[in-house]
């Protein structure tokens, strides 16, 4: 089953390019994308660390909301605030909430864990901001890892967030999970250009593919999330894994399963009338859980002088 005669005639022109190992000049190519919902004030910014952190903030007029530090996906070596520009517009609009874009370092120039290190520096300057403010860390593929890590390594150092939304996240990167097979072509994200950005990504897969997978790392502490997943993606049992375990650790709030769905749905929603619904329904929902939050206590929130970040107009 496909979600809705639109995605499937957008698969079935998936299924007529040939299948090559990306290029990365071609991945990162200028592509025309249709504009998101108008959001009250759009600022491009930047995060000041040993190097500046491009972001781009989405906020509301009219009294404080609840922020949303935002990682796009791109498979780790491309994507950046143009990409994913209308998801985080709707996020900001259906969720009611201000947003944080972060352009982190991409590899192979930038391996990990500069990503993940990007994120954290944008996480402790909104949190520097805004220390009273509930946060939330959202993304989606490697972006979905990426927040994964950076939430996962601000428990450890005695920080979290009021939530933390996981959109068709990699959470294996071994790629051991039975859908890596049976979904491995065809559905939009091949297995072999998982292999291909992963190789980028952690050069020396067999000695840290553990380390930066969600998977094999403790739950314990981890924030309250949502974990999104769709039927025909090959990264989908690594996905659902992920939300039993955390269920088992008290932190999952959801786990949403997506019928006739493909990866990167949240960017589909001008091609599928299934994937904008679910994706509206889904960052509704991330916002109300933020909503509910009561905040976090400046105590709390308090970022130690020497590693603050503050965030600079451009």
């Amino acid at each position: 089953m496909i979600a809705d005669e639109e995605l499937a005639q957008w698969l079935e022109a998936v299924r007529r390019e040939p299948e090559a190992e990306p290029l990365l000049e071609e991945l990162r190519a200028e592509r025309f994308r249709a504009r998101g919902p108008e959001v009250d004030v759009v600022e491009d910014s930047f995060v000041e660390r040993e190097v500046r952190i491009p972001v781009r903030w989405y906020r509301h007029t009219g009294g404080a909301r609840p922020t949303v530090v935002f990682v796009h996906g791109g498979g780790f070596v491309f994507g950046d605030l143009d990409s994913h520009d209308r998801a985080c517009r709707r996020l900001a609009t259906l969720g009611d909430v201000d947003v944080v874009a972060v352009a982190y370092r991409l590899a192979p120039e930038h391996p990990a864990p500069a990503g993940v290190d990007d994120v954290i520096a944008v996480v402790q300057a909104v949190l520097s901001e805004l220390p009273t403010t509930p946060l939330g860390l959202a993304g989606d593929s490697a972006g979905g890892l990426i927040a994964y890590l950076a939430a996962h390594r601000l428990v450890a150092n005695g920080t979290t967030v009021e939530g933390l939304l996981l959109l068709n996240p990699n959470a294996d990167l071994r790629l051991s999970r039975a859908s890596i097979r049976t979904k491995a072509h065809g559905w939009g994200l091949s297995t072999t250009a998982l292999h291909w950005f992963i190789e980028k990504w952690i050069p020396d897969e067999r000695a840290n593919a553990d380390v930066y997978s969600p998977l094999e790392l403790p739950t314990a502490g981890m924030p309250a999330t949502i974990v999104v997943t769709s039927e025909h993606d090959p990264l989908h049992d690594e996905g659902a894994e992920l939300a039993e375990r955390l269920e088992v650790g008290g932190s999952l709030v959801a786990h949403h399963d997506l019928p006739g769905m493909v990866h990167g749905f949240i960017n589909l929603d001008t091609v599928s009338p299934s994937a904008r619904q679910a994706g509206d329904r889904i960052l509704m929902e991330f916002g109300r859980h933020l909503g509910t939050s009561p905040g976090r206590t400046a105590a709390a929130a308090r970022i130690d002088s020497e590693g603050e970040r503050r965030l600079h107009s451009r």
